[in-house]
């Protein structure tokens, strides 16, 4: 439960070292104290091992570290991928990301469990199997590591909490748990408003199937809630908004948070590109939203 830390989310693509640093030192004078180790970091690091220190000096120089951290994902990265020989690709690249993750002594990673994208698109058992498949893999080295697979909400059936709640069930580990995911969760409550919805697209469009719209995400979620990704939409798109540019209750969220009893960390998924919002905004509507962090 509260008090715990704010982690902010930057998207780094086609920075240079010099930029990367600023962003870093912005944040900082403003406030934050925790940055996300995204995918993009994480894909960067893949390619040239030396990132791994160099960015832990560029951080500790500024008086931040990485907190929580995103799996890299896609169609070949997500735990349902289809493909058998990219699927044992997909694994290794995991289990390398779990590896760099406890070096750089970020302890939770939110990993995609992967979205009904395919057409013609398989059976939901399919992909539940290959997902179980995948956690079987993955979770003896995360607890190893010490490490916490958070799976996500997102707006495809594959995804539902019960669906996440099927996979908690099979895998009772610590080393498990859900990543809260704000933006996605308002899309199934009132995406039902839009006609052309993100989930009304997937489910009727694409999948043909009635969209199974749900209110109460995060409280069916809470218990096992390690993370959150807080972000604000209108329930039609993933915009990634500033919280409060759109229609989330944030009261509501904010108090169900605190009784989540294994929330780690609170992260800023805002997107400033797209919310239009500079790291000061940001710092600034994080700590007025969950001010009781505020310091950690």
């Amino acid at each position: 439960m509260y008090p715990v830390p704010i982690t902010y989310l930057y998207q780094f693509e086609g920075l240079n070292e010099n930029q990367r640093r600023a962003v870093m030192r912005e944040f900082a004078v403003n406030g934050a104290r925790h940055l996300a180790l995204t995918d993009t970091l994480l894909g960067d690091i893949l390619k040239k091992e030396s990132l791994m220190d160099q960015m832990q000096q560029e951080m500790a120089n500024e008086g931040l570290t990485f907190a929580d951290a995103h799996a890299m994902f896609g169609v070949e990265m997500d735990l349902n991928c289809l493909n058998p020989q990219k699927r044992r690709m997909m694994i290794a690249r995991h289990k390398l990301q779990l590896e760099i993750i406890a070096y750089m002594g970020v302890d939770t990673i939110t990993i995609h469990i992967g979205n009904n994208r395919e057409q013609p698109c398989p059976p939901i058992d399919v992909h539940y199997n290959l997902i179980r498949e995948s956690l079987a893999e993955l979770l003896p080295v995360a607890e190893e590591l010490g490490v916490i697979i958070n799976i996500e909400n997102i707006w495809h059936p594959n995804n539902t909490p019960e669906m996440l709640l099927k996979f908690k069930e099979s895998f009772p580990t610590d080393a498990l748990g859900f990543c809260y995911d704000a933006g996605h969760a308002n899309i199934m409550a009132k995406g039902k408003n839009y006609e052309d919805s993100l989930g009304n697209l997937v489910w009727k469009t694409k999948l043909n199937m009635e969209p199974q719209w749900d209110e109460k995400i995060l409280e069916k979620m809470l218990p096992h809630v390690v993370t959150c990704h807080i972000h604000d939409n209108k329930g039609d798109t993933d915009s990634h908004w500033l919280p409060g540019s759109g229609n989330i209750d944030w009261q509501h969220i904010t108090g169900l948070l605190k009784q989540a009893p294994r929330l780690k960390y609170i992260q800023s998924e805002v997107i400033p590109f797209t919310a239009n919002a500079s790291i000061k905004d940001l710092c600034a509507k994080f700590n007025k939203l969950f001010s009781e962090t505020t310091g950690l």
